[in-house]
């Protein structure tokens, strides 16, 4: 017999991983031949891989980061907001987006989302700007976006500046354009759990090269090369540039990216087809096309299932099924309430932080995995 072999009967079932990145035996071959040329920080991989991602932004400028927070960070910079400036963002967003408009001494001016595609409620964002306001901060969410067209308008017309959150959507297009290829500033992801992966890392694309210049800087120390091969520092800078063993990841993932997507679009059809019928569930939108998908997140009336969010995915993970949690709503955060927010201003944002429940999706699924993920939450539901 097989020492492996699980002679239990009783045995737990395999998990079924909540993310998981997809890393063939190439990427690992790249990997060691960065390692073996004993240039590891950033270099020409970097630079191969900005100028890919930068061809598939129809050219824009891209810029690789240790990460989409570090992204983000600099997006603000570049725009120069610090303290007494405000930026309009939602209250359904990862902790990142408020994080970082803090951290450089700004203020976020939270508003509320749409319950079905989480896009932001651009009528509440119009009313939200104020002299103080520098820049809108909208989080793009899988299967739908917010409406590009009507944002950039609002913007133009106000004198704002954009920065996209699109961590979670790499190759979803807006109408017949690919987000990062339009619009003002975009920021990715491309940790383990996005479309693709560096292991950690972030980018971000930017209108000019002038602009991109300036990424360099603040992403490198704030330093600047003198003409007689000194340095200076005009700016203090941090320390978010990407290394050649992520980037020779990225250069493999980046042509991998279409097949994962039709791989992800195919799971979550079958999420469709075979999900239990849950009277007051609010599963993710479906009717938007060219979508990316990184997630499927589903709303459930837990309060009227008497049944806790924590037992349902505990319940879930005794069956095999790891889930997630996205994501809890800013505003009532403790860092949220210190700017004097408080639950009850943003509903929707607060029902997808209390009844969202995040299912497992990614490209080593099968469509069997779906089956039996769905078919755990209708014995748990049943029961």
């Amino acid at each position: 017999m097989n020492a492996n072999t699980n002679t239990n009967n009783n045995a737990s079932p395999p998990m079924i991983n909540f993310a998981q990145p997809c890393l063939d035996d190439a990427t690992i071959q790249d990997v060691a031949d960065v390692l073996r040329s004993n240039w590891i920080t950033s270099g020409p991989k970097t630079v191969a891989l900005e100028q890919a991602l930068s061809a598939g932004f129809g050219g824009r400028p891209t810029r690789m980061l240790t990460s989409a927070t570090a992204a983000m960070e600099v997006a603000l910079e570049l725009c120069g907001i610090g303290p007494g400036d405000e930026v309009i963002t939602s209250a359904q967003s990862f902790f990142s987006t408020m994080n970082m408009i803090a951290k450089l001494g700004a203020t976020p001016v939270f508003v509320d989302c749409d319950l079905v595609s989480r896009a932001i409620n651009l009528q509440q964002v119009e009313a939200a700007i104020t002299p103080r306001t520098r820049a809108i901060m909208p989080t793009h969410f899988p299967g739908a976006l917010v409406d590009m067209d009507a944002l950039m308008g609002l913007a133009q017309k106000n004198s704002l500046r954009v920065i996209e959150d699109a961590a979670l959507v790499q190759g979803s297009y807006w109408k017949d354009r690919p987000i990062g290829s339009f619009g003002d500033i975009a920021t990715f992801s491309f940790h383990p759990n996005k479309n693709m992966t560096t292991i950690e890392g972030g980018a971000i694309v930017v209108n000019t090269e002038a602009e991109a210049k300036r990424v360099d800087i603040l992403r490198f120390h704030g330093i600047t090369r003198l003409p007689d091969e000194t340095r200076d520092v005009v700016v203090a800078g941090g320390k978010f540039n990407l290394s050649d063993v992520s980037a020779a990841i990225g250069l493999r993932q980046l042509p991998q990216l279409e097949g994962f997507l039709q791989k992800r679009a195919l799971l979550v059809e079958r999420y469709f087809s075979q999900f239990p019928q849950v009277p007051g569930a609010v599963l993710p939108p479906r009717d938007f096309p060219r979508q990316s998908w990184n997630m499927f997140c589903v709303l459930f009336p837990f309060s009227e299932m008497q049944l806790s969010r924590k037992a349902f995915r505990d319940a879930l993970r005794q069956q095999g099924v790891a889930t997630g949690v996205s994501y809890e709503a800013l505003h009532t955060t403790t860092l949220g309430r210190s700017y004097g927010y408080k639950e009850g201003q943003f509903p929707n944002a607060e029902r997808i932080a209390n009844e969202t429940l995040t299912l497992p999706l990614h490209v080593n699924m099968s469509v069997e995995d779906v089956d039996r993920v769905c078919a755990a939450v209708a014995a748990i539901l049943k029961r």
